[in-house]
């Protein structure tokens, strides 16, 4: 490990997939908010969809999701049930058939859905909402449960893109972390999916895993490029016990330190971008010809809840327990608890729990954390100016970035920052600094490599 790395590495710094995040939300903002802010939404926006549906068959060790075990299917279905009942609500304070540019089914394992309560969600929503012609409608599958069944409900339902959810393909690891699927059965949902037409393929991996070491890491990147998926995601383990009781079936001694996580990060990333993919982002990679590389090469990378992103649209719609929404007024979550969720929804009530109304200096902020996160450099002041606050003092913000000028993490020109090369896998600690909420709350986050 450098000194780089062992001054910035463990620093604990929020992973930016909203500002302000998550923890800053508040029970103020409710679902008659809600409404209103929905009722206010202008016609002419397009919106984006993301379906979660908490369930899995077995938990995995390492989990950080919102999700719970269900063995039998009778909770499942009644949970699409209620999925459709809210799509109808909030498409009743809509008002009028929006524009849908983007869907996305999160977990959990949303395939749990057996294919009748599948369809009738999708349909439903192809009932209330216009589905733009490029529609990119997407799912996050476990590869062990993809079968012939499966990828032809997934067609009917219209979906253009299956994310799956590898890890490591080494089986001391997989054994270590609850989650056994050896390769050929990744293979195998791989090959169902394209022959399908389900040709736009991710992979979920992840470094920081008990038992994992430079050889495990570099053999599961070598059988991920024989699979050839249009994008990786490489994700660093959060090790959160307190927050995630399970994560405590996870030997902590098997766990790599903190100089060997480090490596196995950068040895990962050197090895997908030998293999021919191009690092978007602090932890994506995509081959040249698809969508998110174009949209890197062309500026219009995002970033949201579910990471990088190719999705532009401006309203965020989220459905299910525990979801999060973003419009131009703000975040809201729903009840995370499946039970006060339904209730909510069976009472004829927008389900949130929480949220956050924002402000001219909370955009300002977002946009310049994103435009790090994303770009790796941005003009604060040009943001400023953008967001209807030309001349913002940033005395404070750039001064928080001076320990980071001195170790060359970024540069700083007269209010154009840049992270260097070298400084790009602590980005998070450099967006941290524009973070006017951070001092505020005690949440832990997860180290910034």
């Amino acid at each position: 490990m450098n000194t780089l790395e062992q001054k910035y590495a463990t620093r604990n710094v929020p992973r930016y997939t909203s500002y302000p995040t998550a923890p800053h939300f508040h029970a103020r903002v409710d679902g008659t908010t809600y409404g209103d802010w929905l009722e206010e939404l202008d016609p002419a926006l397009d919106l984006s969809i993301y379906l979660h549906v908490p369930y899995c068959r077995h938990i995995c060790h390492y989990c950080g999701c919102h999700t719970k075990a269900a063995r039998r299917d009778d909770p499942v279905i009644a949970y699409a049930e209620t999925l459709v009942k809210e799509i109808e609500l909030t498409a009743k304070k809509l008002g009028s058939r929006r524009r849908v540019s983007h869907i996305h089914w999160g977990g959990g394992t949303p395939s749990l859905l057996p294919r009748d309560s599948f369809l009738k969600v999708a349909r439903t929503l192809a009932e209330v909402f216009t589905f733009a012609p490029d529609l990119e409608h997407a799912i996050e599958l476990d590869p062990r449960t993809v079968t012939p069944g499966l990828v032809e409900t997934l067609a009917e339902a219209g979906i253009t893109r299956a994310s799956l959810g590898v890890q490591d393909f080494d089986a001391k690891v997989q054994t270590s972390i609850g989650r056994f699927q050896p390769f050929k059965i990744v293979a195998r949902s791989v090959e169902l999916l394209r022959s399908a037409g389900i040709t736009s393929i991710n992979f979920d991996l992840m470094y920081g895993l008990p038992h994992q070491d430079r050889d495990t890491i570099l053999r599961t990147i070598e059988l991920t490029r024989e699979l050839a998926p249009g994008r990786i995601a490489l994700f660093g383990y959060a090790h959160v016990p307190w927050m995630k009781k399970h994560q405590r079936l996870i030997d902590e001694a098997a766990l790599p330190g903190a100089a060997e996580r480090i490596e196995l990060a950068d040895c990962a990333h050197r090895a997908l971008v030998e293999a021919g993919y191009e690092e978007i982002g602090l932890d994506h990679f995509a081959l040249p010809d698809d969508s998110m590389a174009l949209a890197l090469h062309a500026g219009t990378l995002r970033r949201n809840f579910q990471g990088y992103t190719t999705d532009t649209a401006d309203a965020l719609i989220g459905f299910g327990a525990s979801s999060i929404g973003f419009l131009p007024q703000g975040y809201v979550q729903n009840a995370p608890d499946v039970g006060g969720w339904a209730r909510s929804i069976e009472n004829g009530v927008l389900p949130i729990a929480r949220g956050i109304a924002l402000d001219a200096d909370d955009r300002m902020r977002a946009a310049i954390i994103e435009a790090l996160m994303t770009d790796y450099e941005v003009d604060v002041h040009a943001v400023a100016t953008r967001s209807g606050l030309h001349g913002h003092d940033f005395t404070d913000d750039l001064a928080a970035l001076e320990e980071l000028v001195r170790d060359e993490i970024v540069t700083v020109d007269n209010g154009r920052i840049a992270m260097t090369r070298a400084g790009r896998p602590f980005v998070r600690v450099a967006a941290a600094a524009f973070d006017a909420y951070l001092e505020r709350g005690a949440a832990r986050h997860s180290v910034a490599v």
